[in-house]
């Protein structure tokens, strides 16, 4: 177990933090019966988790450095589990929101650590392997979550959804004492945590988000939207002038000098925006309108996880150090001609129009989780680990929120403009049928209409999710040209390219 068993503690964590994103999604419907919820509460519960991770990873991560990566990684362990409790417990929308900010705290401190411990504790092809495992686990997790979800729902109630994450932590915490060494933290007394970063960090990332997912309830000229998206980028701004200034900065913006680093950076958020971004809406359209269960749904992600998975760990093991040029570029245009391919639904489509798509997008998202990560880590010194980590799981987070939000305003958009002139209130109807409310719509309406509403609500939904599908596949495209553009290696100047290289990574701190 010297080999396995520390990989197994961390790989738990990362499991367990990354389900807990995508496993809520299948479950909104039940959770909006349960507690009555808007469309942008339903919204928040998926996206104000991955905020929350987001914004405070690249403080944790500072945190990580400073009092050992260990104790940091038990500490949002903890977190996350009492957390998870007061998520099923919640009595109304409010708690159950504010609970899964706080679980997003607990899952940023795991998962700002977990790259980290696996570059500190594995070397050579045995670090390939790791990350391999690691990419795997990542990579499935996100995909199985719907499928776990639905079978906890169906079988017993959303609230296990939560309740299943404390048996999960119990073990997490009894491996990682057992398996994962103490850390040896930075004795720099000069260093101290860069709170006024963390604050402007969160402010930056919480306004931009809140503002995108308030767009499509109160219009993009409303001060509802424009108040928080102006304090945003001046925090942004402020962010910026901050860490330029400080000698130890949250985030050394220096590392994006380093062209494979900004690579890496720019190929997971783009991945993780374009691919999942759009699920919670491939989700609704499934249950909504297709009427499959919360388990049927799930079902129909699955070859996504299986070809992501499979990709992760094969990468890992015979190219423990992809080409940034190949793996990023390759990764990401397979992932958006994947979800491009979903965005050719009919009014009569059903289900199996996504799944060559879905799988295809998972073989992009497994090569992408497989090179993003091992160049996140190895394009920095092992004592920058923290940083890079850090860094790395912010930019996968932050293009999992932004991607939600962004689609969930197309959404509202595209079906609000297809319903002009067919119903009497286009905009509201286009949120109740994105949020899910297809059937409400109908029951609303009077018998004799319901026939052709329904298959105009069926038409409209199709083309909403086609608009999603087409832009997230051409941002991918867009994006895999660039990443390609930035690794290139410039003629007559071997060495400036190889100072872009990534360099080994210690076995230890």
């Amino acid at each position: 177990m010297r080999i396995w068993g520390p990989l197994a503690a961390v790989c738990l964590g990362t499991f367990m933090l990354l389900v807990d994103v995508t496993i809520v999604l299948v479950a909104l419907p039940s959770m909006s019966e349960s507690l009555g919820s808007s469309l942008s509460q339903l919204q928040w519960v998926a996206d104000g988790y991955a905020l929350a991770v987001a914004a405070t990873l690249l403080g944790v991560g500072m945190l990580a450095d400073l009092h050992g990566r260990r104790r940091v990684y038990v500490a949002g362990l903890v977190v996350f589990a009492l957390a998870s409790v007061v998520c099923a417990l919640a009595p109304d929308m409010g708690w159950l929101i504010a609970a899964r900010l706080v679980q997003g705290v607990g899952a940023a401190a795991m998962f700002t650590t977990t790259l980290s411990l696996i570059s500190t504790l594995y070397s050579g092809r045995r670090l390939g392997l790791a990350f391999g495992v690691w990419a795997a686990v990542a990579s499935s997790a996100s995909a199985l979550g719907p499928i776990l979800g639905g079978l906890l729902t169906e079988a017993l109630d959303w609230r296990w959804i939560f309740y299943v994450n404390v048996p999960v932590t119990v073990l997490a915490l009894a491996m990682t004492f057992r398996y994962i060494p103490r850390s040896v933290p930075a004795r720099d007394s000069a260093r101290r945590p860069d709170l006024p970063g963390m604050v402007l960090f969160a402010l930056g990332a919480g306004g931009c988000v809140y503002a995108l997912t308030s767009s499509h309830a109160h219009g993009w000229a409303s001060a509802g939207t424009v108040v928080p998206l102006a304090v945003a980028v001046a925090a942004f701004a402020g962010f910026v002038a901050v860490q330029r200034r400080r000698t130890h900065p949250l985030l050394d913006l220096s590392l994006f000098r380093h062209r494979a680093f900004t690579a890496a950076m720019i190929t997971i958020a783009v991945g993780e925006g374009a691919v999942y971004g759009i699920l919670p809406y491939t989700s609704i359209w499934l249950q909504s309108v297709q009427h499959l269960s919360p388990v049927g749904a799930g079902l129909v992600v699955l070859p996504h996880a299986l070809a992501a998975a499979a990709v992760a760990v094969l990468s890992g093991r015979f190219v423990p150090r992809p080409s940034p040029r190949v793996g990023a570029t390759l990764g990401l245009f397979l992932a958006g001609l994947g979800v491009g391919i979903e965005g050719f639904l009919g009014p009569d489509s059903g289900w199996p129009a996504l799944v060559g798509g879905l799988a295809l997008s998972g073989v992009g998202m497994g090569l992408v989780f497989q090179v993003a990560a091992s160049l996140a880590l190895e394009s920095v010194p092992a004592e920058r680990a923290g940083m890079a980590s850090g860094t790395y799981s912010t930019f996968e987070q932050l293009g999992y929120a932004f991607g939600v939000a962004v689609f969930g305003s197309l959404a509202v958009s595209s079906m609000a403009h297809s319903l002009g002139g067919r119903v009497a209130d286009p905009d509201g109807t286009a949120r109740v049928l994105s949020g899910g409310g297809a059937d409400t719509l109908l029951d609303a309406a009077p018998a004799g209409q319901r026939g052709a509403l329904q298959d105009t609500l069926h038409a409209v939904f199709a083309t909403g999710h086609n608009t999603l599908a087409v832009s997230a596949g051409a941002l991918a495209t867009a994006c895999a040209a660039l990443v390609f553009w930035l690794t290139r290696r410039p003629k007559g100047t071997a060495t400036e390219g190889a100072a872009d290289e990534p360099a080994a990574v210690p076995a230890t701190r």
